[in-house]
């Protein structure tokens, strides 16, 4: 088991997040760990954090945010205190995947896998071959998938892109991804977010 004073705040990729929260608030005794565990992570449990976060402590406090889907306006309030966080106070976000988070929280934590209790969405399509008949066959066996299935395909193209295919991708194609991600937490239908980057690497070269 890890001392204390070595686990700092960190992303803990996670499908099991209940069970990790438990395993934290154990192996981190006697210290305090409070958890904000939520089905969806909105604003005001963001504003709460920061709330907790401020009450000062003598000794290290563990601030646990735990969620299926973490809000684009909640992410935003809490970069300010994740980048600097007051006196004693560590962070630990437990997501089922990245894609939730936006690059801005990704960038200020590292991460670490946890238990991931389904597999991933796969994708086999060779992304240096693609063409229209194959873009259109792949939306179509995706028509009914979900906006939280969808975050993780996105994932799965770009790791497909960078290193199965290992393409060099241009500003234009890496702009895509990103915006892919903010459309799909404003709810837009995920089959055209996943068409949106797969039509552009039919224009690749």
């Amino acid at each position: 088991m890890l001392p204390h004073d070595t686990i700092k705040s960190h992303i803990l990729i996670s499908t099991d997040i209940l069970s990790e929260f438990e395993k934290l608030q154990n192996k981190l005794q006697p210290l305090r760990v409070v958890g904000f565990i939520e089905e969806k992570f909105k604003l005001e449990h963001a504003k709460a954090v920061v709330s907790e976060a401020y009450i000062s402590e003598s000794q290290t406090k563990y601030i646990v945010l735990g969620s299926k889907s973490f809000g684009v306006e909640a992410q935003n309030s809490l970069l300010k205190v994740f980048e600097e966080p007051p006196k004693n106070i560590e962070f630990i976000i437990i997501s089922p995947t990245k894609s939730n988070l936006l690059p801005t929280v990704r960038s200020r934590l590292p991460i670490f896998k946890g238990k991931i209790t389904h597999e991933i969405k796969e994708f086999d399509m060779n992304l240096t071959k693609i063409d229209y008949a194959k873009v259109f066959a792949f939306l179509k066996t995706n028509s009914r998938i979900s906006r939280i299935e969808a975050k993780e395909l996105v994932e799965v193209i770009y790791a497909r892109a960078t290193v199965v295919d290992k393409l060099i991708l241009s500003n234009e194609q890496l702009e895509i991804f990103d915006k892919a991600y903010r459309l799909l937490e404003l709810n837009s239908r995920p089959q055209s977010v996943l068409a949106l980057i797969l039509m552009s690497f039919t224009h690749a070269d």
